[in-house]
């Protein structure tokens, strides 16, 4: 039986809303970084002439209908652009080995030179663009532009990268673990002090040979984090706040960061990996499970607004096995 395909908005569906927020968000990036002039960027050429030649440069060479393809441009206007270059001695044509009737097009030294001229001043106008912007915000700025691209584009989403925390990360995993935890199980903001003093103590005391930090994101866009930090004798070491944030749970990324944690304490020669945890913290419990931790205590305490129990669970490096859990 056959299955209807599916269907897309149509431009009825679609609201005015939404449609004039991107022509004004157009109109004015535009006129930012002023591409309305035809002599783009003081140079005699225009916007589109300008990309004609950007296009040719990464390209090295390229032909005619490949540019056209790529770029959506009417041939007959690309060969008269293509020809005025030619002219000027910006671009020079060569036999297709490939193809004995083809020809393929690449700049001439002075076209190179050309088109560098243009990258820098296109870098340069763009430089001026950001120099008032703070690093945070040029940090949000590119993850925007990032999230418009993957959403136009209609392509898969960034990877997530686990990388070591930078400064600013702390008030991302306290803000995100205290409103996580709130909103699931309705603890009080008694269990935001405790993650802003595990925060402050580790920058604090932060032993970069013997703890780390991994900070989990895509597009710069904070998605997890988790802890080692050393313990109370020597040879052991704690995972502490293991957090995924709900858009990136279900693609095993729980797993990974305690993975890395796991790796990195083994490494690091440690020989007993602790951490503590409630029992109704249900999916976090099957990671340490999964990756070889048994139980070793527990007891009921009242914290956070709440009634709950409490959990040890401990995990022998120097096992054969330890470790290996999460390796696959």
């Amino acid at each position: 039986m056959s299955h209807p395909a599916p269907s897309h908005p149509t431009f009825a569906e679609i609201g005015d809303d939404d449609v004039e927020a991107i022509r004004a968000f157009n109109r004015f990036y535009t006129n930012r970084i002023g591409v309305l002039d035809r002599a783009f960027m003081d140079t005699p050429y225009t916007l589109t002439e300008a990309r004609v030649i950007y296009e040719l440069a990464a390209h090295g060479t390229t032909s005619a209908s490949r540019l056209t393809e790529e770029l959506s441009l009417d041939p007959a206007y690309l060969s008269r652009m293509l020809k005025s270059f030619s002219d000027a001695g910006l671009l020079e044509t060569m036999r297709d080995p490939a193809d004995g009737r083809g020809r393929l097009l690449q700049l001439t030294l002075r076209g190179r030179a050309v088109a560098t001229d243009l990258a820098q001043r296109s870098r340069q106008r763009i430089v001026t663009l950001l120099e008032p912007i703070a690093e945070n915000d040029r940090r949000e700025l590119g993850t925007a532009m990032a999230s418009v691209q993957a959403l136009l584009s209609g392509g898969t989403a960034a990877p997530i990268i686990i990388r070591p925390h930078r400064i600013g990360d702390m008030g991302m995993v306290i803000s995100s673990q205290a409103k996580a935890y709130a909103e699931t199980y309705g603890w009080n903001g008694e269990y935001e002090a405790l993650v802003a003093e595990i925060c402050a103590a580790f920058i604090r005391n932060f032993d970069p040979a013997r703890e780390r930090c991994w900070i989990a994101e895509r597009n710069g866009t904070f998605l997890g984090s988790i802890f080692l930090v050393k313990g109370s004798s020597e040879g052991t070491a704690k995972l502490r706040l293991l957090h995924v944030d709900a858009a990136a749970r279900g693609h095993g990324l729980g797993s990974k960061l305690v993975n890395e944690c796991i790796g990195f304490a083994r490494d690091c020669g440690y020989r007993r990996l602790e951490l503590w945890t409630n029992d109704i913290l249900i999916a976090a419990r099957r990671i340490y499970i999964a990756a070889g931790f048994t139980l070793e205590k527990e007891e009921t305490h009242h914290s956070f607004g709440k009634d709950l129990n409490g959990q040890t669970w401990v995990l022998d490096l120097t096992a054969a096995t330890a470790g290996n859990a999460l390796s696959a």
